[in-house]
């Protein structure tokens, strides 16, 4: 399976080391680089998004740590920068690595490898059949509950517990929000904040930086997947000719 990446690093002679690893890797190809990250934001989201993107931290028109909080539901994000002191903050934004400048190829291609498992496991999961609903441990020991995706109104992550808002109630389950959203429909669902998923089809208003859904809630949306969840509900948007 060929992977595609792109590399965004306001320094060339970063860009052409990446560059270098890239080509010699099996199976990677190299479909675009940028110095600017404003310029590479457009091709970064979609279906034509790159599987893998490497992003320098420190950038002037827009911090890496920005530019992951826009992309990543849509690309594998790896960080690149000279400063371990980002590590946190890379990892706060949800980062898949981070890679310490100078990259030497060794340590390089072992992030190729992992990310390799992540984006090929995935691709299994949508190949087959998607089903209507999932089932969850509630609670209650031994009892499973089976939940239909369209039922769900939004998702909220409380440390290691999931708390589920339906139709008809609500359920808590033992798993994080990131072990959750990986199941779920992309078509339906969208992360808005570190601690929220929203069923699109309950979104009633979204004003300033909160969203109102069909049953009276307000959430707040996160500024790391703010962007892209207005870009993802304005191609839904109904605009004038005139």
């Amino acid at each position: 399976m060929n992977f595609t990446c792109y590399v965004i690093d306001d320094e060339p002679d970063a860009i052409a080391l990446l560059k270098e690893y890239i080509e010699l890797t099996p199976d990677l190809t190299l479909i675009g680089q940028a110095q600017n990250p404003l310029e590479a934001l457009p091709f970064l989201t979609g279906e034509n998004a790159p599987d893998i993107t490497f992003v320098d931290v420190d950038m002037r028109q827009l911090s890496g740590l920005e530019l992951a909080g826009m992309v990543n539901l849509y690309t594998t994000v790896v960080f690149t920068t000279a400063f371990p002191e980002y590590a946190l903050q890379a990892f706060d934004r949800e980062a898949f690595d981070f890679l310490l400048k100078p990259i030497n190829y060794e340590r390089f291609a072992k992030c190729i490898q992992k990310a390799r498992r992540k984006i090929i496991r995935p691709a299994k999961i949508a190949a087959a059949p998607m089903d209507d609903f999932f089932t969850i441990k509630s609670e209650v020991k031994g009892r499973l509950v089976k939940i239909r995706f369209d039922e769900v109104i939004y998702m909220e992550g409380s440390a290691n517990y999931i708390h589920i808002y339906t139709n008809d109630g609500k359920h808590t389950t033992y798993l994080t929000i990131k072990e959750i959203e990986r199941h779920l429909p992309k078509t339906i669902f969208a992360r808005i904040h570190r601690s929220f998923i929203v069923n699109i089809n309950f979104v009633k208003v979204i004003e300033r930086a909160q969203v109102r859904l069909h049953n009276g809630e307000s959430l707040m949306m996160g500024d790391q997947y703010k962007q892209a969840f207005l870009e993802r509900m304005d191609e839904r948007l109904i605009k004038t000719n005139r």
